[in-house]
């Protein structure tokens, strides 16, 4: 597969708590598709600037990167909860209830 994470092109993540996860085919696919629209997004905005575009015009682009972002962040959080979050509970992990609360509270400062 294409740009899939391979053993050599994983590396530790200082922004990340060391757990991992499989994602399948689909998932991975919809998520990166949407990482790579919002990169575009942001490239775009470079090119505003560089040509010196009307802040306006700027900050509606921004916003709709905000949006795509949000729209990330909620697909990804609803994949987490129905695979990660439920298997650690059937499994007797509880302690995946209070990460889940702290993530949710970083979500939403």
């Amino acid at each position: 597969m294409a740009g899939k994470k391979t053993e050599s092109n994983t590396k530790a993540c200082p922004y990340c708590s060391g757990k991992r996860k499989s994602r399948d085919e689909k998932e991975y696919r919809d998520l990166m598709n949407r990482l790579k629209r919002i990169e575009g997004q942001v490239r775009g905005v470079e090119g505003m600037i560089e040509n010196d575009a009307y802040c306006t015009d700027i900050l509606i682009q921004v916003s709709a990167i905000t949006s795509a972002l949000n729209s990330f962040n909620k697909v990804l959080l609803a994949n987490h909860m129905k695979t990660c979050v439920a298997d650690n509970i059937r499994e007797g992990n509880d302690e995946v209830i209070d990460e889940l609360v702290v993530t949710l509270q970083k979500l939403m400062k």
